[in-house]
């Protein structure tokens, strides 16, 4: 079987690098993603235990299209009885485009068209639609005048922990905090603060991964529900979490520190942790990032500063160049109230997620790391410096 790990831009190394470290057979390199072959199975430990995976896609059809006849030509040549029966549901997602496919619902129709004929052909009976929770996510994407039929392993994002509740101003998706970390080069078994922690993503990846626990090891994924998990994956499923859970560390192998200023992130922080099983891992304390002393022996500063107007929250009316100066200014000084905090820690490293060249200027040393990521829409730079 062909499976395609999707992530976030820019981390499709640190995705290729935990695939490999699972030893996931043909891993490869993709853009927006890692692919890798293998049985079921693979891909069900993919979803296990990848940090920085968005979703684990199977691929089950590609073919060339030049319209709806081609693509549902193409969808009712699979064979979907492995995958469905007349009583589970289904939901079809599309993106990209394609000649005569510009509508993204005309064409999941076209491919719903397809698979419930086939069910119906050979089980007498069609399966019904459930576009909130399907039993079986199908995902169509179309690009460069070809379709590719997929069935979404996890069912929800990858990135839904499930300890999430409460989101602070532009959280971090786990996987990308995952991303930071590794990418980073972030020791597990070294000191960790986040003095600007918000809702906690960055320290509660941090004691995930430091003690080993693995982000899907408590959650239900779409697979389980499929006709082939009793007959050939329940067995093997129940080894792999079994396995993991028996690798999981009893506590933190070293401090992990999650601070910041206002009142409602710390709440939140508190909130998660203990919904993630690690709020013992965690210290957790109100107070300004830029008062931030040395407490432990050396570790990693890690922490996703703010990125300018749209962030700070009190630029003024659009178009207000007064008050979008003074904000400038006010994030500038902020930027250099961080790099002095930074310069009291000799011998740690630090380890930022940037969105604005302002935070590099104010630091004003060379990063061993710079590199690329996208958190939604925004591009940043990840930076790593040795202080």
């Amino acid at each position: 079987m062909r499976f395609f790990a999707t992530c976030s831009r820019g981390s499709e190394g640190a995705l290729r690098a935990e695939l490999a470290a699972l030893r996931l057979p043909a891993v490869r390199g993709g853009r927006g993603g890692v692919a890798f072959d293998g049985r079921l199975e693979h891909g069900a430990k993919a979803c296990l235990h990848s940090r920085t995976a968005m979703r684990v896609l199977l691929e089950l059809a590609d073919y060339p299209v030049d319209g709806a006849a081609a693509l549902y030509d193409g969808a009712r040549a699979v064979d979907w009885t492995p995958w469905l029966t007349e009583r589970t549901t289904l939901a079809v997602e599309t993106s990209g485009t394609a000649p005569g496919l510009e509508h993204s619902g005309f064409a999941a129709l076209k491919v719903k068209d397809a698979v419930v004929d086939v069910l119906r052909d050979r089980l007498g009976a069609r399966p019904d639609v459930d576009p909130r929770n399907p039993d079986v996510p199908i995902v169509l994407h179309l690009a460069g005048g070809r379709a590719t039929l997929s069935l979404d392993l996890a069912g929800e994002p990858l990135h839904r922990r499930g300890w999430r509740t409460t989101a602070t101003v532009a959280p971090l998706k786990e996987t990308l905090a995952a991303a930071v970390l590794l990418l980073g080069r972030v020791d597990p078994a070294a000191p960790f603060v986040d003095p600007l922690c918000g809702s906690g993503t960055l320290a509660i990846e941090q004691a995930l991964r430091a003690r080993r626990i693995p982000p899907g090891l408590d959650r239900a994924f779409a697979f389980q529900r499929w006709p082939c998990y009793r007959t050939e994956l329940q067995s093997r499923w129940d080894r792999l979490r079994a396995q993991a859970r028996a690798e999981i560390l009893p506590a933190a192998p070293a401090p992990i520190l999650a601070r910041d200023l206002h009142p409602k992130a710390i709440d939140a922080c508190r909130r998660h942790a203990h919904l993630a099983g690690v709020e013992a891992d965690l210290s957790i304390e109100r107070a300004d990032a830029r008062d931030l002393v040395p407490s432990t022996a050396p570790g990693t500063i890690c922490t996703n500063p703010p990125y300018g107007e749209r962030l700070m929250g009190d630029a003024g009316a659009p178009g207000d160049r007064a008050a979008a100066r003074t904000q400038e200014r006010k994030l500038e000084g902020f930027y250099r109230g961080l790099a002095e905090m930074l310069d009291r820690h000799a011998g740690w490293a630090a380890v930022l997620l940037s969105g604005n060249p302002a935070l590099q200027r104010a630091i004003g040393r060379r990063a061993e790391i710079d590199h690329r990521l996208w958190n939604g829409p925004l591009e940043a730079h990840l930076l790593r410096y040795r202080l």
